[in-house]
């Protein structure tokens, strides 16, 4: 749950309103020594990721983590200056740049997809993707697991429209779908290896040439502008890499570090780890043609009201100090 902002930001934020027709706020640099880097992070993310690799012990900076269920509301705080970053899955950032969000995609990875699946129940009737029409969909809007369900809709010769999409985090999703509440239940890991091995859940599709399973570390511009943070962010940014690095090379370690984290069974830890595997990638024209093509499909749909010009939500600084 977010911190309430102390009272010193509100007067700020205030200020800022007042004098909106007047001239522009000034930003000011935060000092080195008081630098706090904010972190929006997930379940099981980064905090557990680079705890694991052993890489938050000397980290020059004070970290204070919020936890968030999924990629939307994580860039929410992102855009309001609450978190100054966070990771966050392929489609977070074209709905929040459609809603032209102050964020930027700074970072960028690629996994496998194949835990990006549709799942439904053991016993289901529905067997192919063209049994989904008219059913009930489970999934958190705005996620990677939105934009899953739309670009299988779309291999399949259907749109949103031909079935009903049940906004719903992971948490109450789990919960609907076990309880027979929705037909089917788009989602990510490691809910779909919780749901696999604890619910007996059947895999309908996955994400296998549909997604394209990049992943961001998305900063808010206010951090991005404030030149006192930039230092923590590319810090930060170097070690969550190095530790996404060591979690390919150490699966086994990690998936304990993360059952320990989490409370998931480990053999749900593993499943989820063995098949991700998520490593760094650079932002480059063919990462921001795929993310323009995700972003048009939502728009073609309507799901999105007008066209989003991705490459404007990305900024390239720390790509150097990432190679």
């Amino acid at each position: 749950m977010l911190k309430q902002l102390p009272s010193r930001k509100w007067l700020s934020l205030l200020t800022a309103i007042l004098f909106t027709t007047g001239c522009a706020a000034t930003v000011q640099d935060t000092p080195a020594g008081e630098v706090v880097l904010k972190v929006g992070d997930q379940k099981g993310g980064a905090k557990a990721l680079l705890t694991a690799a052993g890489l938050l012990n000397d980290f020059p900076y004070k970290i204070e983590w919020s936890t968030f269920t999924s990629g939307p509301p994580l860039l929410e705080a992102a855009s309001a200056g609450a978190i100054d970053l966070g990771g966050v899955g392929n489609t977070p950032p074209i709905f929040a740049a459609a809603a032209n969000a102050k964020i930027a995609a700074v970072a960028a990875s690629k996994g496998e997809v194949e835990a990006d699946a549709i799942l439904v129940p053991e016993n289901s009737p529905l067997r192919t993707v063209a049994d989904l029409k008219g059913r009930n969909i489970a999934v958190a809007k705005g996620s990677s697991a939105h934009g899953q369900v739309l670009l299988t809709l779309r291999a399949n010769g259907l749109t949103t429209k031909d079935v009903t999409l049940n906004f719903l985090q992971p948490s109450d999703a789990y919960g609907a779908f076990t309880q027979g509440k929705v037909d089917a239940w788009a989602v990510w890991d490691p809910y779909t290896a919780q749901a696999q091995q604890e619910a007996k859940a059947r895999v309908l599709t996955d994400g296998r040439g549909k997604s394209n399973g990049y992943g961001f570390q998305v900063a808010g511009r206010k951090a991005l502008d404030d030149k006192g943070k930039n230092p923590a962010l590319k810090e930060y940014l170097v070690r969550y890499y190095k530790a996404q690095k060591w979690a390919d090379t150490h699966r086994e370690e990690w998936a304990k570090a993360w059952a320990a984290e989490t409370g998931l069974k480990y053999e749900v830890a593993l499943a989820a780890v063995n098949r991700n595997g998520d490593l760094p990638v650079k932002i480059d024209d063919t990462l921001l043609k795929s993310e323009q093509e995700l972003a048009d499909a939502f728009s073609e749909d309507k799901t999105l009201p007008g066209k989003v010009d991705f490459a404007k939500f990305v900024d390239t600084r720390f790509q150097g100090d990432l190679a």
